[in-house]
């Protein structure tokens, strides 16, 4: 099993393969999103996030999913033109992936199993989100009603160390 994040490539929008270890040595916050989910309206505070810290070593990664009722359009560029287009959405999102179950992504199964003691196994609902240290080690995971502005204490910490 992998050791970190930095260990696994995923899938861009194009099809092309981006590793992890790009983002070395930043914060990171990796959500799975849907577009016509109820609580799409995170994309705002994930966004605000993004343009607050990216210049202090902090990025989100969206992965859209459609695993929970189907809330995610089918043509990944539908999803990337509504997230810019109703939230200006301008962090770095990827590729369609499912995050939990059998055919769960690589980077899910490793985040899950990671975290497994905070809220408990495999992802459960659209907005899950996912803190990662500089050190590419999951930190804390989020419930998808948790408001991106209530994780901003948590950010302001990892980036302060």
């Amino acid at each position: 099993m992998a050791a970190t994040i930095y260990d696994f490539e995923v899938e861009q929008t194009d099809g092309t393969k981006k590793a992890l270890s790009d983002y070395e040595g930043q914060v990171v916050l990796i959500v799975n999103t849907a577009s016509k989910c109820g609580f799409a309206d995170q994309f705002d505070g994930l966004q605000a996030l993004y343009e607050e810290y990216r210049d202090k070593g902090f990025t989100v990664l969206g992965f859209p999913s459609d695993q929970f009722m189907n809330q995610e359009f089918d043509n990944i560029d539908e999803t990337m033109e509504f997230c810019r287009r109703n939230y200006g959405v301008s962090f770095p999102m990827y590729a369609k992936v499912d995050v939990k179950g059998g055919k769960a992504d690589p980077l899910f199964q490793y985040l899950t199993k990671e975290t497994k003691g905070l809220l408990g196994g495999e992802v459960k609902w659209n907005f899950t989100k996912f803190l990662i240290g500089r050190d590419g080690r999951p930190i804390e995971r989020y419930a998808p009603q948790t408001k991106p502005e209530k994780i901003r204490g948590d950010i302001k910490n990892q980036l302060s160390e």
